[in-house]
């Protein structure tokens, strides 16, 4: 717990990138419009929020979320049967993925955020 005159520490953002099977895109399209209720509460017992997926050209898939504790995060889904249950099911859309999609994607290292430099050069 952080103290009145300790600010909370920032959330982490998190990144990925995936290709989807061009062959597959209508269908994974139709998955997550809309996602298992079940799996959303997951998610977001995970910690993990402002999740978005942005799907580009050729099957292109970028994901972020934001979220308090990453590894805590990854380690709750990781235990959990429905997202055990869901990734199972998309595993078989991604390109050159080995294992569960969740698991698996690496994340990207972010090189710039306008509201961390804004806040870095404002004076105190």
């Amino acid at each position: 717990m952080t103290s009145p005159t300790q600010p909370a520490p920032a959330p982490s953002r998190v990144c990925f990138q995936l290709r989807v099977k061009p062959d597959l895109l209508d269908e994974y399209l139709r998955r997550h419009s809309p996602v298992w209720p079940e799996m959303l509460a997951e998610i977001a017992a995970a910690g993990r929020r402002n999740y978005s997926l942005f799907l580009g050209e050729g099957g292109q898939l970028i994901g972020y979320y934001e979220t308090d504790d990453d590894a805590a995060a990854r380690a709750y889904l990781a235990a959990s049967p429905i997202a055990a249950r869901w990734e199972a099911e998309m595993s078989r859309f991604f390109v050159g993925l080995e294992g569960r999609p969740d698991q698996a994607a690496a994340p990207l290292t972010e090189v710039f955020n306008l509201h961390d430099q804004l806040t870095e050069s404002t004076p105190s």
